[in-house]
């Protein structure tokens, strides 16, 4: 049996840019903020509020966030607001909570199509 032909192997930029990515979203409070924010424009004191946590704290996560692109900010008057506008995104966090149960545990899957590379049982 020969191996596939990696036609759309992701690239080594890629790989590292999607790790970083995971990683920056694998800490529970900036997930919370992108998942907030994935719903609606909020002011780094509404989301505070929302998450249960100060407002130096979320300000942190925001600078990283935005700093990655994964958030935006606009300014209202005096205030910074702050949302999630790429479609990728909206779409990876919309996926992942897809995936997981309220409980924590992996969510069923909805019945899909068999991988095309998988034989058949």
């Amino acid at each position: 049996m020969s191996e596939p032909t990696p036609i759309d192997e992701p690239t080594r930029p890629q790989l590292q840019s999607a790790a970083a990515t995971f990683a920056l979203l694998s800490a529970p409070t900036r997930l919370h903020v992108v998942w907030l924010l994935a719903r609606h424009e909020y002011d780094v004191g509404t989301l505070a509020e929302r998450i249960g946590t100060t407002v130096a704290a979320v300000s942190q996560h925001l600078a990283k966030l935005r700093l990655a692109g994964l958030v935006a900010a606009r300014r209202d008057g005096r205030r910074q607001i702050y949302a999630v506008e790429d479609p990728h995104v909206l779409t990876l966090v919309e996926q992942i909570f897809e995936h997981i149960a309220p409980d924590g545990t992996l969510a069923p899957d909805p019945p899909t199509p068999r991988h095309p590379n998988r034989p058949a049982t």
